[in-house]
């Protein structure tokens, strides 16, 4: 199957309008210093059955995300701060979408306020689950340095890795659950540098910081 890298397409009525305030000022001007999407974003794929997804919010605030292709007959679509367990404040800088033929797509982002990163995979087929995480570490941030075809995640005990091109996986442990407070992500994980043969991490554990490597093979 034919993977694509996507940019947002269409503006729907699009508004230029400032992200809110955060506590944390460093995290804000991080995030939230530039426009971010008043109405709806569109991204379109380049497969013939033109596959979309859809994110719908205002004044930054994430609504809902919906996603179809040309035959598929409905649409999918969920409500973020459902799915997400909280509200999502969005700046289009810091979100892309890919979009893998009718198969499935994948909403990466951070959210404006905190910072916490996120990633949603959104399956095409109605029956099939919705993956969500929680504890994202996207590239948006300067400290994790990944290709833009790697995703990776944290469970606050390990590091996982996933391809988007084709789908194979790795991980690291930190030996240790970090406990760690995805608001405040680097309190504990302070960078990473991952390749698609080396992940490299300096984490908190115990109090000190330590530096991590490992050689994988994603499988």
């Amino acid at each position: 199957m034919r993977f694509y890298f996507l940019i947002v397409m269409v503006f729907t009525g699009f508004l230029i309008s400032s992200c809110g305030g955060s506590k944390n000022s460093n995290v804000a001007k991080t995030f939230c210093d530039t426009s971010c999407f008043g109405d709806s974003l569109i991204f379109n794929g380049e497969h013939a059955l033109k596959p979309y997804v859809i994110i719908s919010g205002d004044k930054c605030k994430a609504d809902t995300i919906t996603w179809s292709y040309k035959g598929m007959k409905n649409y999918r679509k969920i409500s973020i701060p459902d799915v997400m367990k909280r509200d999502i404040t969005l700046n289009q800088d810091y979100l892309r979408c890919y979009i893998r033929d009718t198969a499935f797509a994948f909403v990466i982002f951070n959210d404006c306020v905190s910072g916490r990163g996120y990633w949603l995979k959104l399956p095409f087929n109605k029956t099939a689950d919705i993956g969500r995480k929680s504890g994202a570490l996207n590239n948006f941030d300067r400290k994790f340095s990944m290709p833009d075809n790697i995703v990776a995640y944290t469970d606050r005990g390990n590091l996982f890795i996933e391809d988007l091109k084709t789908g194979k996986t790795a991980m690291m442990t930190f030996g240790e659950d970090t406990g760690l407070d995805f608001d405040a992500i680097h309190e504990t994980i302070d960078s990473v540098n991952i390749t698609p043969t080396r992940i490299w991490a300096k984490v908190n554990l115990g109090g000190k910081w330590k530096e991590l490597q490992q050689d994988i093979q994603l499988k």
